[in-house]
């Protein structure tokens, strides 16, 4: 190691430990002992460039580790990201600093995805790497490689316990994705202790049998050793790639270094001191870094900046031979809003359905619709796809064999599934989307929850939505998730009850910016609802009134919706004055203005009822203290469909008695 490289790696380690220290709170351990390791890869084998982190070639780096984020933040300070400060350096983990106490993607420059629970970071890494491979085959010409880079990921023991990661390599695997490289810090020491209390496998057995290429670099500090792995690691365009790094947690700290309490706690003012002294740090200033280190990053920042540059030229090339392909490319990466006005101005995808039909099957019909007018829609399901109704027919499938395959085949891997629809999302280029039966959707949550986090519009297709089921039981049969995921900040779930709320469900995902979009579906056919229109747009809209003010307001979701405006017509009959409210969304409801949402639901009329057939927890928000729910306070059970409606009581005469009770 040159005096120079050795004193960049110490500069990684000395910011670490000194944001740590002073916002007293962190995790010191990780990049005390990854340093080296981070260094070599973004200083010597990484093509990125910091002067334009969105450039749309550049080696993808997740830190899937997320606690060790100051090792992140120190090699973007170094590199000149963003303009990343000393100053927020010195505001580790503070209120709207840059520096949180986990990377955030979109709120901290070069930051690829947000990380923190462990093993994410693995999964969308292996998103990545499938958005890699598919935009290579779709847009590479001889000659012209202008989808060509890697994905890395750094992770150390809690990420490979994490079974999202056997998950995701076991498909990476499969499907050969050559681009991948991870770097395991193989420390052997978690938060409770040494590694042996719970985790004794032999990991790089595990990698062989998922089908990577495995690698060793016996000394964590061998910055040679590292490169030349990491070089092997490229070499290999058959498997992706898992190398082994051995490291001793909190390296250089002669009190902490290789042991537990290195892992998540401040070094301490006397071993911080003591770490400087044993590392031969030129200073006992807080933050300091020689001018050198900052010279000599300085310097690989414009050599990097030349990678971009030669794409550039040949990118223009590419675009003057192929101006199909530079067409096809701007079609890729911007965005829907040319799909948008097509289908707003196209009457028959708004059209009412003729016959009842489940809304997974029409959902079906809207993505083959889809498929033809965006070539960038790519997606699957967890082993699910001929029930959810997801293949895009004549778009071919993912594979090792077949890059240019749309469909994916996830396998049965929902966790992991959502992971790498996140990563594809984060990648650019692509827009996806996922499936499984809603009840599966609790494997699902965590990443959506970092879907939302995010501000990824990923798309989810659940179908299986209600006691609707069947025959399959209480293990298939949603009760709670719904409120699960209605409970979620910025994330959109929407229950539509025919054709018409279905194609406004697939519209409203598809404008979505910043929000992920769940499309709860139904099993069983569904008949029209006369009076749906592009109004759902709106989460929640009229579509059956009375002449004045409503005596009550009876308000459905979904397959529910039908049972709502027949109780009206048993109630109108009876003389009463019914208004029924289809609220698709409640998310999207709540984000109207007040004055829409009192014209829908006036606070004057407190008689109302809400059905839907799974939990009634939520309801309470618009049904009040007059009010009433028609739900399930229980799980479901075992038997056909209309059995299990009448059974729990989801019936129009149910549903107007209730109504007659608050009168």
């Amino acid at each position: 190691m040159t005096t120079i490289d050795n004193l960049s790696v110490n500069a990684i380690r000395i910011l670490s430990a000194d944001a740590i220290q002073k916002a007293n709170s962190g995790h010191p351990g990780l990049p005390l002992g990854c340093a080296p390791m981070a260094y070599e890869l973004w200083m010597n084998h990484m093509s990125h460039n910091p002067a334009d982190p969105k450039w749309e070639n550049r080696d993808r780096f997740v830190l899937s580790g997320g606690h060790g984020s100051m090792l992140l933040y120190s090699l973007l300070h170094l590199f000149g990201y963003g303009n990343l400060s000393k100053e927020e350096l010195t505001r580790f983990r503070q209120m709207d600093s840059l520096t949180p106490g986990h990377p955030e993607y979109g709120h901290t420059v070069g930051v690829e995805a947000t990380t923190g629970p462990l093993g994410a970071g693995m999964g969308m890494a292996v998103g990545m790497a499938i958005a890699q491979a598919h935009l290579a085959s779709v847009f590479n010409k001889e000659n012209y490689p202008v989808v060509d880079h890697y994905i890395y990921a750094l992770g150390g023991d809690g990420c490979m316990m994490e079974g999202i990661s056997s998950e995701a390599f076991s498909l990476a695997g499969t499907l050969g994705l050559d681009k991948l490289i991870i770097l395991y810090d193989s420390n052997r020491i978690s938060i409770e202790g040494d590694t042996d209390l719970a985790f004794r496998e032999d990991v790089t057995k595990r990698m062989e049998a998922f089908g990577f290429q495995t690698l060793l670099v016996e000394d964590g500090n061998d910055l040679e050793a590292i490169g030349r792995a990491i070089e092997e690691a490229k070499a290999d365009t058959e498997r992706p790639s898992f190398i082994t790094i051995r490291t001793e947690i909190g390296y250089g700290c002669p009190a902490k270094q290789g042991k537990a309490s290195a892992h998540g706690e401040p070094l301490g003012v006397d071993n911080v001191a003591a770490l400087r002294e044993n590392l031969q740090w030129p200073s006992q200033e807080p933050f300091f870094v020689p001018q050198e280190v900052y010279e000599h990053f300085s310097q690989a920042a414009e050599r990097l900046a030349e990678n971009e540059a030669a794409w550039k030229v040949m990118f223009a090339a590419y675009c003057e031979e192929y101006p199909e392909m530079e067409a096809l490319w701007n079609q890729y990466f911007g965005g829907t809003d040319d799909v948008l006005k097509q289908l707003w101005e196209d009457e028959s995808f708004w059209a009412a359905g003729e016959k009842a039909e489940a809304t997974r099957s029409l959902s079906g019909k809207i993505i083959n619709r889809l498929k033809d007018m965006m070539p960038n829609l790519m997606g699957g399901s967890a082993d699910l796809a001929p029930s959810n109704k997801t293949t895009m027919t004549g778009a071919g499938d993912f594979s090792k064999e077949d890059r240019a395959g749309r469909n994916l085949h996830f396998g049965v891997r929902e966790l992991a599934m959502t992971a790498i629809g996140n990563g594809m999302m984060l990648h650019g280029g692509l827009r996806s989307y996922v499936a499984t039966f809603f009840v599966f959707s609790d494997y699902v949550k965590p990443m959506a929850r970092l879907s939302a986090l995010m501000k990824l519009p990923l798309t989810f297709v659940f179908t299986h939505d209600s006691i609707g089921v069947g025959e399959d039981g209480p293990t298939h049969e949603p009760i709670e998730q719904l409120a699960m995921f209605r409970s979620m900040p910025n994330f959109h779930v929407i229950r539509p009850c025919d054709a018409v709320e279905t194609a406004a469900a697939w519209y409203s995902a598809l404008a979505s910016k910043e929000t992920p979009t769940a499309l709860v579906l139904s099993r069983q056919n569904l008949n029209p609802v006369g009076g749906t229109s592009r109004e759902a747009l709106k989460g929640g809209y009229v579509i059956n009134d009375c002449e004045g003010t409503p005596e009550v307001i009876l308000i459905a979701s979904g397959s529910e919706v039908d049972l709502a405006v027949k109780a009206k017509e048993m109630l109108a009959a009876e003389g009463r004055k019914v208004r029924v409210v289809s609220m698709p969304s409640m998310d999207i409801f709540e984000e109207q203005s007040a004055e829409y949402r009192e014209s829908v639901l006036p606070k004057t009329v407190r008689r109302r009822v809400a059905v839907e057939a799974l939990g009634t927890f939520g309801w309470e928000r618009y049904t009040g203290l007059d009010g009433v729910t028609v739900g399930m306070n229980s799980f479901g059970a075992s038997a056909p469909a209309g059995e299990l409606f009448r059974h729990f009581g989801f019936t129009a005469e149910r549903v107007a008695e209730a109504a007659r009770g608050l009168f």
